[in-house]
């Protein structure tokens, strides 16, 4: 038995340690496409942490800021405020959710499906799954859908992150593959990044950027992004091009090569297909042409096109800047053509490397999980393809026309075509655009199925009936990551309250729909044969799903039929293809050159630039750019229980160039409208010097979870979304969520009200509760927001922290509340709010002109030596709001202020420094102690002040960015701007 703090060893993948009762067991993180390894420690079935895995050959151990909280998400506190713990019901969509057991609940879902399955005919349901869904959950709902019910209505979330992607390689290699690994970050010469902040959305493959461009100094990194985000900052050459104009950027590069003679004209004839008529397309996109229309010097391009054709080997990476786009094949196939017309893949270091974007999206490609997909990478348009999974189904026939895709679906649902719904583990009242038509599809469908394992998604409040699924930590099964490298997921812990695992639900609910399908809607005779899955929910069972799949390779471009589960325990994730007589991966394709194409050769894309779906003009005169947030993930359902995680950024906000808000006349701080064709929110403003002219940024975070309010007409307003087109790409189907016009105003609001509260020195509050019972108040004003937050158990603030049995300060949770009205609201409401916070206590100081609207009230924590802002609430003005923040962020002693604390104002009654804001949220260190440090250490004439240097020293005093290394790129900017200053 090891008694070791960390496993070593695949193996020994669920070990007991002895001495604390502790059990670890070998996962894989559920965030993005990394696929990092982790190792679960838990104790009497709670999971009480999380470790990298060392021996994982995406991660080696590390984890950043999200996969190492990921414990924190999986409290008995968290589970018990937002899991959805048993199945409900809904007797009409206004009221509230009753308990129903499991049998009945089945039996209503398949009730109501066969009814409408029958009348209508199986293309009048549509299934809308998700990309964090298990490759073998995955399986089962596809063989439901496509071969039981007899519809190709099944779509994912992927359709939002990768169907153009796989639109890309498909059209141009041959097949839906990645053709590169991890390691060749080691191998490369050149890294084109384009469309992707690697630095925040896949931290772990930055860490490995990092680390190359440590050991091989001479590695040239291009980044292409509007913005200048963390990533540019390890870039030689930073590549601005305006939004919209991939196509261009790549048509240009290549028009540059081939005039250079940069080309490998023998590789092109022998290896490909298409250049004499890419020829033609590339012909007028000159230097001169290509920097007008991208907003680049032409000096940059040639640079650019030098780097990626004449190093030895370049590496391309590439994410939803590409894909999200109403021409994101294109963007794929004219970055994929660089590579074809260069010779710069299949090789060491060379290749064009999409990244994905959820844990297992490639796991629901493989199976076939989208509207115009069949098992193992099969083509529904190809009736050899149909007729083989039929077989091996034991049906009839596979339907012969794709199904609709995600967007599509919701339109035919909101036209009432689509009559019910089953939607599993994805929030499409949060993720998809045009968030209107999504909530008017929500309503018409006739009944609505929500299989989730958190209840507090926007998208549970249309559902009829709520399904509870199991989660991280609970599940068993695999995954494969951006590399094609497949890794165990396994339960550390029971699914909390009654949930169950989403294949057994789908086995379960097909078994119950196939009793009440009429004879002729039945496309087998035997349904136990063809769903033989639910006997147990034992890994035995999820053995038995991922055998079938993997019997549906055999022969293809994926055959796994030489891997097993033993396989995957004994020598731990592999990649594929892995067939019979194997002994190890594939860790590149396409060395030989040979292509998975009807003549072997690889195809160039005739790409053609066109453009954003919507111009910007007078009337929308800003290009709004959406992406990540460096501490969160998608919707939030899981990210946004760990206050910690909005220590980075806080609060919803729009970014603008400072010079656009000196020129529209705005004020940083002060909320503006933001409207698209769509519709039109409200936010706070923030400057980024980050953000070119004529552009704006808002994370694709924040739902209506976070950002709400009501309407001049009386509706509810959406998240950020709502602002997005529906348009998609005409191949890939994937829409454009990464550019609206936008038009950006001062928003005048007669009445706002700011607040804040710690709410575990508020009464034992839970935080997380709370938001939940504040949801309803956000609506009944015009604008508003609600977001946790935490001092991370910072041991700055340790005199004012409870501890826990071994004295270790615990992490405090609070609530921060703003919102806007065109008029006071009545006081009762600032009451209830008040209520809600722990506000209202006789310890509270108050301050209240109701004639004037004005309210002002003070939450303070009283020890032997001092006293502590705890909360606080501004109604009126909220002024004050900067200064009281960082009171009770910073736990500032406020004894000597007494009743001073209640003045109106944005001026502090005594001097306090400017507002901070946290950089590294592992350890919650603010940029003003980065800054302090820093200072201090320049006035040492003794000391180097090498940028290194002076970042080594800053991670050993401090010891910010030495543990996930998320805040690693931003202290390296702070480090450069205060060299600068020298």
């Amino acid at each position: 038995m090891n008694d070791s703090p960390v496993i070593s060893g695949a193996a020994e993948a669920n070990l007991h340690h002895p001495a604390t009762q502790t059990h670890r067991t070998k996962s894989t993180c559920p965030y993005c496409g990394v696929g990092c390894g982790v190792i679960i420690e838990s104790q009497k079935n709670v999971i009480t942490n999380v470790l990298g895995d060392p021996d994982h050959p995406a991660n080696f151990g590390r984890l950043c800021s999200k996969g190492s909280t990921l414990h924190l998400t999986a409290t008995p506190s968290v589970t018990r405020q937002t899991r959805l713990l048993q199945p409900l019901r809904r007797l009409s969509r206004s009221s509230q959710p009753t308990p129903i057991d499991w049998k009945s609940a089945l039996h209503l879902a398949a009730q109501r499906f066969a009814s409408i399955i029958n009348e209508h005919g199986p293309d009048s349901v549509g299934f809308y799954l998700s990309g964090q869904l298990l490759t073998e959950d995955y399986y089962v709902f596809n063989k439901l859908v496509k071969g039981l019910i007899g519809t190709n209505n099944l779509d994912t979330n992927s359709r939002l992150c990768m169907s153009s992607a796989v639109s890309g390689y498909k059209a141009t290699l041959g097949m839906d593959a990645p053709p590169a690994s991890y390691e060749d970050f080691d191998h490369t010469d050149c890294l084109f990044i384009s469309g992707s902040n690697t630095a925040w959305a896949h931290p772990i493959i930055f860490r490995r950027i990092e680390q190359a461009k440590r050991n091989k100094p001479d590695l040239k990194i291009i980044v292409v992004d509007p913005r200048r985000t963390d990533t540019v900052e390890l870039a030689d050459l930073h590549l601005a091009l305006k939004p919209g104009t991939d196509v261009m950027l790549y048509n240009g590069l290549l028009h540059i090569m081939q005039w250079e003679g940069w080309i490998k004209p023998d590789f092109i004839s022998k290896h490909t297909n298409g250049f004499e008529k890419l020829k033609n397309i590339i012909r007028d996109c000159t230097p001169e042409r290509t920097a007008k229309i991208c907003g680049l010097r032409t000096e940059d391009l040639f640079l650019a096109a030098k780097w990626f054709a004449c190093s030895a080997a370049t590496l391309s990476l590439y994410c939803q800047g590409l894909n999200q786009s109403s021409h994101g094949t294109d963007n794929n196939t004219a970055l994929i053509n660089l590579h074809l017309a260069t010779a710069q893949l299949g090789r060491a270091g060379a290749a064009p490397f999409s990244l994905t974007g959820q844990p297992n999206a490639m796991g629901g490609r493989e199976v076939g999980g989208l509207s115009n997909l069949l098992s193992a990478h099969r083509d529904l348009k190809n009736p050899k393809h149909r007729a083989e999974v039929a077989a091996h189904w034991g049906v009839s026939d596979v339907p012969e026309l794709p199904g609709l895709s995600a967007v599509e679906m919701f339109q035919s649902a909101a036209e009432g075509k689509i009559k019910a719904l089953w939607i599993a583990c994805t929030n499409p009242a949060q993720s998809m655009p045009d968030q209107s038509m999504i909530q008017r599809a929500l309503e018409q469908a006739e009944f609505v199925v929500v299989q989730e394992a958190f209840k507090t998604t926007a998208t549970t409040a249309f559902a009829d009936l709520l399904l509870p699924a199991s989660t991280w930590g609970e599940k068993m099964g695999t995954v494969t990551n951006s590399e094609r490298r497949i890794s165990r997921v396994r339960a550390a812990v029971e699914p909390a309250g009654e949930a169950k695992h989403d294949w057994w639900i789908a086995t379960n609910f097909g078994k119950e729909l196939y009793a009440l399908l009429s004879p002729q809607r039945r496309r087998t005779q035997d349904i136990e044969r063809f769903l033989p899955y639910a006997q147990g929910e034992s890994i035995d069972a999820v053995e038995q799903i991922w055998n079938e799949h993997k019997s549906l390779t055999q022969g293809r471009d994926l055959d796994i039929t030489g891997l097993s589960y033993q396989t995957l325990e004994q020598s731990g994730p592999q990649q594929w293809p892995y067939p019979q007589g194997a002994t190890k991966g594939t860790t590149r394709l396409y060395t030989d050159y040979l292509f998975p194409t009807a003549d072997g050769r690889a195809n160039f894309g005739l790409a053609e630039f066109i453009g954003v779906s919507e111009a910007i003009d007078a009337k929308y005169p800003f290009s709004l750019n959406t992406g990540r947030l460096r501490d969160q993930w998608h919707g939030m359902s899981r990210t946004g229980t760990v206050g910690k995680l909005f220590g980075h950024v806080p609060e919803p906000a729009i970014q603008m160039h400072p010079q656009d808000i000196e020129r529209r006349r705005l004020v940083v701080g002060d909320l503006v409208s933001v409207s698209s064709r769509r519709a039109k929110l409200v936010l706070p403003l923030e400057a980024s010097s980050s953000v070119g002219l004529s552009q704006a940024y808002i994370p694709m975070h924040w739902g209506e979870e976070y950002l709400s309010g009501c309407s001049a007409t009386g509706s509810r307003i959406g998240g950020i979304n709502a602002l997005m087109p529906s348009v998609y790409c005409a191949t890939s189907k994937q829409p454009e969520l990464k550019h609206a016009a936008i038009n950006v105003k001062k928003a005048d609001f007669a009445w706002n009200v700011f607040a804040m509260a710690w709410l575990d020195t508020a009464g034992g509050a839970e935080a997380l509760s709370v938001k939940e019972r504040l949801k309803t108040l956000m609506s009944l004003f015009a604008f508003s927001s609600c977001v946790p937050f935490s001092d991370s158990g910072n041991q700055h603030n340790a005199h004012i922290h409870a501890t826990d049995t071994q004295s270790k300060p615990v992490e405090r949770t609070g609530l921060l509340f703003r919102a806007a009205a065109l008029e006071t609201p009545p006081e009762e409401l600032i009451l209830e709010l008040e209520g809600h916070l722990g506000l209202s206590s006789a310890e509270s100081l108050h301050y209240s002109d109701t004639s004037k609207g004005q309210r002002r009230t003070l939450k303070l924590l009283n020890n032997e030596e001092e006293t502590y802002v705890v909360g606080f609430l501004l109604s009126g003005d909220t002024s004050a709001q900067s200064w009281l923040r960082e009171l009770l962020v910073q736990s500032t002693g406020v004894k000597h202020l007494g009743r001073m604390l209640l003045l109106p104002g944005a001026k502090p009654p005594v001097p306090i420094g400017p507002p901070t804001r946290v950089i590294c949220n592992c350890l919650g260190i603010r940029d003003i102690e980065i800054k302090n440090y820093l200072n201090e250490y320049a006035t040492n004439p003794s000391n180097s002040r090498t940028q290194e240097i002076l970042l080594s020293q800053l991670q050993s005093s401090l010891k910010c960015g030495s543990q996930c290394g998320s805040c690693v790129p931003e202290l390296k900017k702070l480090v450069r701007e205060h060299s600068l200053i020298l």
